[in-house]
């Protein structure tokens, strides 16, 4: 029997494994888009043989949708169950309900008799002090109610960071800078598991419950991308295929955005323009059907919520005037610099975590920072009470019926015409309230740089637009004062007589918000319409347009990178930023490996080693692909092959192929290299052999290269002179080369 008669193509069919990818590598986006691209032209090829093979076509074509429409209503709910959920045990650190322990305040109070003002006063929520000892009046009973406050918060925290440290530890921090870097294409196994999502759907009501400086919004992200990952699986479209998977999850971060604020269209543009690495047409539509689910689900499963269908209701009642620019300029100015500032003092203070011994006790760390919050919470109320809640009172403009501390203003009701009310002096209870809100806002600006980042669910965003919202009140009542005091200054003769309601602090309230959110994350289009959505204030985007472009402006003269870039570098992720612009004049051979003294590049060649030569240079090197080549003397390039294809063809070829030993030759052409009759079979393996690797020329600029390696989601690129291979160039290697040209420790990116 000669060596062509035993020769056999082992992966005529596909084995399970091959063309799959290990974890903490980066997918190759060319190879998954040809592999769609081919099995999509196969369904409909057969689709004009017969009618079973024509609705096979049609269910192909309708599965992203389904998928979307599966995506919404899991996220959705989840996301009300999150809502009630945390709302209920938010109240329970200050009482219980009599009538059904399961209610909140605010729904346990909906029945009672009680009068407007008192309407939070109900006989039916008792607080802890008047449940133990009869009555809620006294320094007793105020040191009880502290007391139960301080215990239920670090009850609640605990329990979330153990659950987080046993069971789940993907399930911490906001999953943001993750999602990111796994919608560029990088395997982080488990991240998005049906463990994570159950876990973090658990200690995310928790950690908000406990009072901590943090949101749920972020989060939310990360819960609804794990409910999409884990539905990818129903669907052989897109369990089989990485590049397809991450489209889903694109659309998956829209819906997650759009349940944590309402925001479907901002949503939408939040994935575009903050997480997506691929976002096609196709996936646009799609992920606004998901947002528009997702919404609408919430709203569904969550009857008792704010009736209408935006989170931060505004209903102002008189326009901005030009010249109110100029504070909105400033509250954008002050995001700008509150975002830089935060930015550099957190990930100052995570390196600290990880690199001393602080990091190795994730849970003394969360006691410690919600005693002390929880402590310096409950004296003040706009500190103690749920940061969703401070948010929408400071947003709340002033009408007659109000009975907030920030709406004691010296009443002059002969000029008042329906709800409508003039600018008045301010009464004590406004000046406590600023005192107040002074107090939470140094609390929130330093309380939030320890907590984001904790081994515990954690979100930034309504934080951030907390601290902004605080400032922006304050600057917004100084403004009111200034102008009923001052009605005659030029500033304010043209557009403001006295008796006039002429300035809202609320809507400076909303403009420092949308201010320091954008200062932190550096989100511009996106955040406007998200604020848009969130309060229904249509004719205020130009007073956000403002504020977001300028806070940008001045957190990027300091640091140009946002807070979810900056954890993506401080984790080392391979995420090669496509907003910043190369202009270093390298070029392709000062980046490639092998370098000069550097031993050669370890390559295969295509028809003369043996499965044992094969095996060793596996076995001696850790890389993620070998170049295939002629010979070791021509070096001419024939192809690429993976790692972990030729591990798994090699294994199942010696349990299931006759005659194949440590001494069998693999050839990757089409045809067998002639050999001796005594030689034993022979392995063909050109089926997993990728024919069109990228490649470059050693004189190619690196700009050049960079920009391919962004917009083709490449893993790796071959670099050749004149045909014959010289080197290769990974992802990593251009992350390395990047972080270099920036004085930054190329060895931070931790992974290939």
């Amino acid at each position: 029997m000669n060596g062509t008669s035993k020769m056999m193509d082992f992966l005529e069919e596909p084995l399970p494994g091959v063309g799959t990818y290990e974890d903490f590598n980066t997918i190759d986006w060319v190879r998954e888009k040809s592999r769609d691209r081919d099995r999509h032209r196969e369904i409909t090829s057969r689709s004009k043989e017969s009618t079973w093979a024509l609705i096979h076509s049609v269910s192909d074509a309708f599965s992203g949708w389904l998928l979307m429409l599966f995506i919404g209503l899991l996220a959705g709910s989840l996301a009300g169950l999150i809502d009630i959920s945390a709302h209920w045990m938010t109240d329970l650190k200050e009482g219980v309900c009599l009538a059904g322990f399961w209610f909140n305040h605010e729904h346990c109070c909906w029945k009672s008799n009680t009068t407007f003002t008192d309407r939070d006063k109900c006989p039916e929520w008792k607080s802890w002090s008047q449940l133990i000892i009869g009555h809620g009046e006294g320094a007793f009973a105020y040191i009880l109610n502290y007391l139960m406050y301080v215990i239920w918060a670090l009850l609640f925290s605990l329990l979330a960071v153990l659950l987080v440290k046993g069971f789940a530890p993907y399930a911490c921090g906001s999953g943001i800078p993750e999602i990111k870097t796994i919608l560029s294409g990088f395997i982080i196994r488990g991240y998005l598991g049906k463990w994570t999502l159950i876990i973090k759907t658990i200690t995310l009501v928790l950690a908000v419950s406990s009072g901590l400086s943090l949101g749920k919004e972020g989060p939310l992200v990360h819960v609804a991308c794990c409910c999409g990952n884990i539905l990818c699986h129903l669907f052989t479209k897109y369990r089989k295929n990485e590049a397809k998977r991450r489209e889903v999850l694109s659309a998956a971060a829209a819906a997650g955005v759009s349940v944590a604020f309402g925001a479907p269209i901002g949503g939408v543009l939040f994935s575009l323009e903050e997480v997506s690495y691929y976002f096609p047409l196709k996936t646009l539509w799609r992920s606004f059907f998901a947002a528009l689910v997702a919404a609408f689900t919430l709203r569904s499963i969550n009857p008792f919520g704010n009736s209408r269908l935006v989170l931060f209701y505004v209903e102002f009642h008189m326009p901005w005037h030009l010249l109110e620019l100029v504070p909105f300029v400033l509250l954008g100015i002050f995001g700008g610099l509150w975002g830089a500032f935060f930015i550099r003092s957190n990930i100052a203070w995570c390196r600290r975590r990880k690199t001393t011994k602080l990091g190795k006790y994730p849970v003394l760390e969360v006691f410690v920072v919600t005693a002390i919050t929880a402590i310096l919470a409950f004296p003040n109320e706009y500190t103690r009470m749920s940061t969703s809640e401070l948010i929408s009172e400071l947003f709340n403009d002033c009408g007659i019926l109000d009975s907030s501390k920030l709406c004691e203003y010296v009443n002059d009701f002969n000029s008042t015409k329906g709800d409508d009310l003039p600018d008045r002096a301010a009464g004590p209870g406004v000046y406590t309230a600023m005192w107040q809100l002074a107090l939470a806002l140094i609390m929130k600006v330093f309380i939030t740089i320890f907590t984001f980042g904790m081994k515990v669910p954690s979100g930034l965003f309504i934080p951030s637009m907390a601290v902004g919202a605080i400032a922006g009140r304050l600057l917004g009542v100084a403004m009111e004062q200034l102008a009923f005091y001052h009605h005659d200054w030029v500033i304010f003769s043209g557009w403001c007589s006295q008796g006039a309601d002429c300035i809202t602090p609320g809507l400076y309230a909303m403009v420092g918000a949308a201010a320091c959110l954008g200062g932190v994350t550096r989100m511009t289009v996106s955040l406007v319409v998200i604020m848009f959505e969130l309060t229904g204030g249509l004719e205020y985007i130009v007073p956000l347009m403002a504020a977001a472009m300028t806070s940008k402006w001045m957190a990027d003269a300091i640091g140009r990178e946002g807070i979810y870039d900056a954890h993506i570098r401080l984790n080392g992720y391979p995420f090669l930023e496509a907003k910043e612009e190369f202009s270093h004049k390298t070029l392709a051979m000062d980046v490639m490996r092998p370098r000069r003294n550097d031993p050669p590049l370890t390559v295969i060649t295509q028809d003369s080693m043996t499965v044992e030569d094969v095996e060793t240079i596996i076995n001696e090197t850790t890389y993620s692909g070998y170049p295939v080549v002629v010979s070791r003397e021509s070096q001419r390039l024939v192809g690429f092959v993976l790692r972990r294809d030729l591990i798994i063809s090699i294994e199942n070829a010696r349990k299931k192929q006759d005659g194949i030993v440590s001494t069998s030759i693999i050839y990757f052409t089409d045809h067998s290299p002639p050999l001796p009759p005594s030689f034993p079979s022979m392995l063909k393996l050109r089926s997993i052999l990728d024919l069109s690797p990228f490649t470059v020329t050693d004189q190619t600029p690196m700009e050049i290269v960079v920009d391919i390696f962004r917009k083709l989601g490449l893993r790796q690129c071959l670099v050749t002179h004149n045909g014959k291979l010289l080197g290769i160039i990974t992802k990593k290697d251009v992350l390395k080369h990047i972080a270099q040209l920036a004085n930054q420790d190329p060895d931070s990116i931790l992974f290939n």
